[in-house]
């Protein structure tokens, strides 16, 4: 993917996580509704103003309008190799880095033996699934992911997923990101 492609995917994704439209981006940035639309399509080549405008009309900074956007689905393995830090009396794991501007709620859940659908959520929220116990498999509808205690999954909610359980006594942290709004 190109630049202007990376540029145009992010003020899209940028402005409906916002909730505002091309016409209120327009206004906000000083930039015409036209130009803005090119941009979104990923036909243009804007300059640095014109980013710089962007990303302040959008709340966002420089590099989210330029940086490619992590993958929408991170698997971490009980067993993976993550940095770690030690310290007198914890021992951490780094699992997932979550780029935060909104609310996180976060749920002690149990994972029954059956089959959760869920609906897509509002564009930009995130889940991110520690299993404590068990096993699942979870994630984006269309490619579920098995767990097992100890792995943890990170995906964009705003499609719809599923949740289910392996073992009778499946336990997670989950994790609900929602942007700011």
């Amino acid at each position: 993917m190109d630049s202007a492609q990376v540029v145009g995917r992010n003020v899209h994704r940028l402005r409906t996580a916002a909730g505002i439209s091309l016409a209120d981006l327009a206004s906000a940035s000083g930039i015409s509704k036209t130009t803005l639309h090119g941009i979104e399509q990923g036909q243009g080549n804007p300059t640095l103003s014109t980013l710089w405008a962007m990303a302040t009309a959008l709340k966002a900074s420089l590099g989210e309008l330029l940086e490619a956007p992590p993958s929408t689905l991170e698997v971490v393995r009980a067993g993976d190799r993550r940095p770690r830090v030690e310290g007198d009396a914890v021992s951490a794991r780094l699992l997932h880095r979550i780029r935060l501007r909104g609310t996180v709620e976060v749920y002690d859940i149990a994972i029954a033996e059956s089959t959760q659908h869920s609906d897509a959520h509002l564009p930009g929220v995130e889940e991110c699934l520690v299993l404590t116990r068990g096993r699942v498999t979870t994630g984006p509808a269309a490619s579920p992911t098995d767990l097992s205690e100890g792995d943890s999954i990170r995906f964009d909610a705003a499609h719809p997923h599923l949740y289910r359980g392996r073992t009778a006594d499946a336990r997670a942290v989950l994790l609900m990101i929602h942007p700011e709004n």
